[in-house]
């Protein structure tokens, strides 16, 4: 009989998919609950807030005999009292949940991060301690524009050194002790407005010249960090691949990183929580990249937008509405190069859009 997994988390449908096709019987809870998510699992609770999140795990285990429970972003802190935790204790996660204290990790592991930025030290880049994605994230000039932040926000925060560079990251997977690294990925930020260094896309693999020097650098920082299963490594590649965060769960590179290698990163990463690593990292079989839709204003999708599951996912209902500069639709594309891969993804956005408008 197959095992079935619990996947919850703010966004789950990467996850969802990938212990599918590993053979799992899914349920999910997820705060989007797209067309295609709803394909994925067996069962499934939506919910609004972070703070409801708790309860919609409730209901669904009423509802479900759960195997494993793994956790994705926003819920790596949630209790599931005995449902095994297919992932990394709470107590190992936290520090990497402050980038406070992630900074702290990296300067005791001496590898190369962004410093603290001193009084008068500009431009940096500042960004809150807690939260993931990237998107309060702002290069501050001046102290007039730091303030404006801080009063925008009232969140606390740190302030870096800004490093300019190739946003880039790592997939590995670990036994806690060990790192394996999967594929190294460009990273696609939103790159203008409010949301300037929010994650919009991710491009597999990563072709940079300091690519294999990341993958090494990751396996480093993710051996040290006690983390367990899938675990994801931030860089800027300058003169030298930066570390900027750790990501202890599934990243959403997920995507590109399958369609790239071919592998399946539920079943790694399940290996990995009982201790089994592969040998290597598996071998890049194609380019493939992802792009994130957000919308442009305040509208409503009206198309059945299933028709294109080959080359979308996070597919929205018909009669969603949305708020600008909200996410809308993931569009993919995949070639022998970078280059054909990011051709066909343009051609595949422009098929998009016209049912966006």
């Amino acid at each position: 009989m197959k095992e079935t997994v619990l996947v919850a988390g703010f966004a789950t449908r990467h996850v969802a998919r990938s212990a599918r096709r590993a053979g799992y019987r899914v349920c999910a809870v997820d705060h989007f609950c797209d067309v295609d998510l709803e394909w994925t699992v067996s069962d499934y609770e939506g919910f609004l807030e972070l703070a409801d999140l708790p309860a919609a795990i409730d209901r669904i285990l009423l509802r479900n005999s759960i195997d494993h429970v793994i956790l994705t972003s926003g819920a790596e802190m949630a209790i599931c009292p005995g449902i095994s935790r297919a992932g990394t204790d709470p107590e190992a996660i936290q520090p990497f949940l402050d980038k406070s204290a992630t900074q702290s990790f990296f300067s005791r592991l001496a590898v190369p991060h962004p410093d603290r930025a001193g009084v008068g030290d500009y431009p940096v880049m500042i960004k809150p301690v807690c939260g993931a994605g990237g998107w309060r994230n702002a290069i501050i000039r001046t102290e007039e524009e730091k303030n404006e932040w801080i009063t925008g926000f009232d969140l606390p925060y740190i302030c870096q050194k800004f490093v300019e560079g190739m946003p880039a990251s790592v997939s590995c997977v670990s036994d806690g002790r060990r790192a394996v690294a999967i594929a190294a990925n460009e990273q696609i930020l939103r790159g203008s407005g409010d949301s300037a260094f929010g994650f919009a896309g991710s491009i597999t693999p990563c072709d940079h010249p300091l690519a294999h020097e990341m993958m090494a650098l990751a396996e480093r920082i993710v051996a040290a960090s006690g983390c367990i299963g899938s675990i994801g490594v931030d860089f800027v590649l300058s003169d030298e691949a930066v570390a900027i965060e750790v990501n202890p769960r599934f990243q959403a590179t997920l995507d590109t990183v399958e369609g790239s290698t071919g592998a399946n990163l539920f079943s790694l990463h399940m290996d990995a929580c009982s201790g089994r690593l592969p040998l290597d990292s598996p071998k890049p079989i194609r380019y493939s990249a992802r792009r994130i839709l957000f919308a442009e204003k305040d509208c409503m999708v009206r198309s059945r937008l299933d028709r294109f599951s080959a080359i979308t996912a996070d597919i929205p209902h018909p009669g969603t509405e949305f708020t600008e500069g909200d996410a809308m639709i993931s569009v993919f594309g995949y070639g022998s190069s970078k280059d054909d891969a990011l051709s066909m993804l343009d051609n595949h956005i422009s098929l998009i859009r016209q049912y966006l408008k």
